[in-house]
């Protein structure tokens, strides 16, 4: 009988330090009691003199079979570092918590974090291989970033892009939107560039992608922050839907019919309804095409923030530039690299065929008037004359530019602003129709080339209701027909009928807007009278703290009233076009107006076009524009 005695007595310690272990452990798949102390019944040495007393001999193989079943499952629980026997718990073999009790000691609370920090090693070091592995077989990471299927999907990533996805967004909130676009930034508008940003003195503003407003204030070029987009792996499991963008990528075919896009990195992305909003390239000169790299390198085809940032760079130290073109851009730029060079002592020379500035668009007295403006500005203006060819002088380590009528000019740097050429390369794979004259794809009032295939912006020829089929390149109209082209995305099914309008300024003294039809070639009437100090987009911007000049959602605040004229009347000439307003006649209508140096006032002329009247005195509509009115 004593034998046993000590058999029980040796297995005492072993029976503390389970308990003890036990009390520190929790097991995932197993529910363990254990006393927190011992129990009256616990073997104490006298206990188990007086327990197996009288056991029998029944008693001695239930004793043994019980010692042998504790030290199996001790033997297991040991195995798989569940407790430790006579030896200091290893904190790194603790078990896995059933919850997420807070822990009763400081020790347990290390063990807990050491384990858990090891895991977080573990599945580190798994992710790093794996990535290496990936890498080493040539994966390529981008390509790994598109959902496979997107209810919307747009191609290009400006400012039609932008005014398309918060239209469809406003409609329908759990949307799930796509952006392609081929730059490294997100959607962001384009004026300032050769406007706003040429006139800020901060740098590191500049950097940043934020300018300084005629009024002084500051803003960014960005429509949204970062914190606006998704990224394109979690827009799939995005609940609420959301707006993904990725960056530097092109679309180089759409198949309409399984409606799919396909990548440049062969990458496709299947969606319900897409939209092109592909917007242009800027157009280049045969002399340049064919000039030798010297000559390539010195040139800039303007039109993005790149375009920007590097010749920001390069007019900080180049003694003269040439900027080829009369347009909007051209004599934009042409004003702002005039007053740089008044600073720092660069030449500016523009040169352009036609007889003064934005002669296409301004009347001929106009257009005169305002390339004595520019040229105020230290710009040495060359009309009338044509690029014969470009070459490079090595010793000079300048750009020979030919003109037709024998002048040769020198320019450490050109920039080329002739136009833009819309990007419709996607018609070759979609069987998209172009318009032969206009240029871009053909829609109708809709915007929908094809069964949910819709185009907005500069790419877009479409079908105005009022005044016929045309193609716009401007801030507003893209604003205009990208959020037409969103809505109608979502099923609004609405034609085009609201009249964007478009700006100009010439620095922040001069500056006009229009709207309409506005072609040089037309019939026009002018109305002027003398500007005051207030009379300036400076001035605009101060009273209303925007510089992004948008009426797209305004509404008219005058009605002209109706009449019959008999014959268009002559323009107004003056010898200081101070302010005034332009009208654009066809078929005795009005179908174009411009407002110099009169702002505010665009909602009146949109409902002028949208009537379609006649009028029997243009100077009495004027009137409706208050352009005699001074400003208080």
């Amino acid at each position: 009988m004593y034998k046993y005695k000590s058999l029980l007595q040796g297995c005492v310690p072993l029976r503390r330090n389970f308990v003890t272990v036990a009390k520190k452990t929790e097991f995932s798949n197993v529910l363990l009691v254990v006393p927190r102390k011992p129990s009256r019944l616990t073997p104490r040495r006298l206990m188990a003199t007086e327990y197996v007393g009288g056991i029998g001999k029944y008693g001695n193989v239930l004793v043994i079979g019980g010692i042998l079943g504790f030290v199996g499952i001790s033997a297991y629980l040991y195995k798989n570092d569940l407790i430790t026997l006579g030896l200091s718990p290893d904190k790194n073999s603790v078990a896995k918590p059933l919850t997420n009790d807070t822990p009763s000691t400081a020790e347990d609370a290390e063990a807990k974090t050491t384990a858990a920090a090891t895991a977080e090693q573990k599945e580190a070091a798994s992710a790093t291989t794996q990535a290496a592995d990936q890498t080493d077989s040539g994966a390529a990471a981008v390509t790994a970033v598109f959902p496979e299927h997107v209810p919307y999907v747009i191609v290009g990533a400006g400012t039609a892009a932008f005014a398309a996805f918060r239209a469809i967004r406003s409609n329908d909130p759990k949307a799930k939107v796509l952006v392609i676009g081929q730059e490294e930034y997100n959607p962001y508008m384009r004026p300032p560039l050769s406007k706003e940003f040429w006139f800020s003195k901060e740098k590191e503003a500049i950097a940043n992608l934020r300018f300084t407003q005629w009024n002084g204030k500051e803003r960014s070029i960005l429509f949204e922050p970062d914190s606006f987009y998704c990224d394109p792996t979690e827009l799939s499991e995005r609940e609420n839907g959301g707006v993904a963008i990725m960056k530097g990528h092109k679309v180089v075919s759409l198949d309409v019919h399984s409606k799919t896009v396909t990548l440049d990195d062969g990458k496709e992305v299947k969606y319900d309804k897409c939209l092109l909003a592909t917007g242009g390239t800027p157009r280049n000169l045969p002399a340049f095409r064919k000039a030798g790299e010297e000559v390539k390198k010195r040139i800039t085809l303007f039109r993005n923030i790149k375009d920007f940032l590097a010749l920001d760079d390069i007019t900080q130290t180049a003694k003269s530039i040439v900027i080829i073109g009369g347009g909007f851009l051209g004599s934009e730029l042409a004003c702002a690299l005039g007053r740089r060079g008044k600073e720092t002592g660069m030449k500016v020379t523009q040169v352009f065929p036609e007889k003064g500035n934005m002669a296409r668009v301004l009347p001929e007295y106009l257009s005169k008037w305002t390339m004595k403006k520019v040229k105020h500005e230290g710009v040495d203006v060359i009309s009338n004359v044509f690029l014969k060819s470009a070459g490079y002088d090595k010793s000079e380590e300048k750009v020979v530019v030919r003109l037709n009528d024998g002048r040769q000019l020198l320019a450490d740097h050109v920039v080329v602003a002739v136009g833009l050429k819309p990007n419709v390369e996607l018609a070759k794979t979609s069987g998209l129709e172009i318009d032969d004259d206009l240029g871009g794809y053909r829609v109708n009032a809709e915007l929908e080339a094809r069964s949910s295939v819709f185009v907005a912006g500069d790419a877009a020829c479409f079908y105005d209701i009022k005044l016929g089929r045309r193609r716009v390149e401007h801030h507003d109209h893209a604003v205009v027909s990208g959020r037409l082209a969103g809505e109608n995305m979502t099923g609004a099914k609405k034609p085009y009928w609201h009249q964007s309008m478009f700006w100009s300024d010439l620095g922040p003294e001069v500056g006009y807007e229009a709207i309409g039809i506005v072609d040089a070639s037309l019939p026009t009437v002018g109305v002027f009278a003398k500007a005051t100090p207030k009379d300036t987009p400076k001035a605009v911007v101060e009273a209303t703290g925007e510089s992004i000049r948008s009426e797209s959602e305004s509404v008219a605040t005058a009605t002209p009233p109706a009449a019959t004229t008999k014959a268009p009347v002559a323009p107004v000439a003056a010898e200081d076009y101070g302010k005034g307003v332009v009208f654009y006649l066809k078929n005795n209508m009005v179908v174009g107006v411009v407002l110099w140096n009169v702002f505010n006032k665009m909602s009146i002329a949109r409902k002028v076009i949208k009537e379609g009247k006649e009028y029997s005195d243009l100077s009495d509509l004027a009137k409706l524009f208050n352009i005699h009115e001074v400003p208080e």
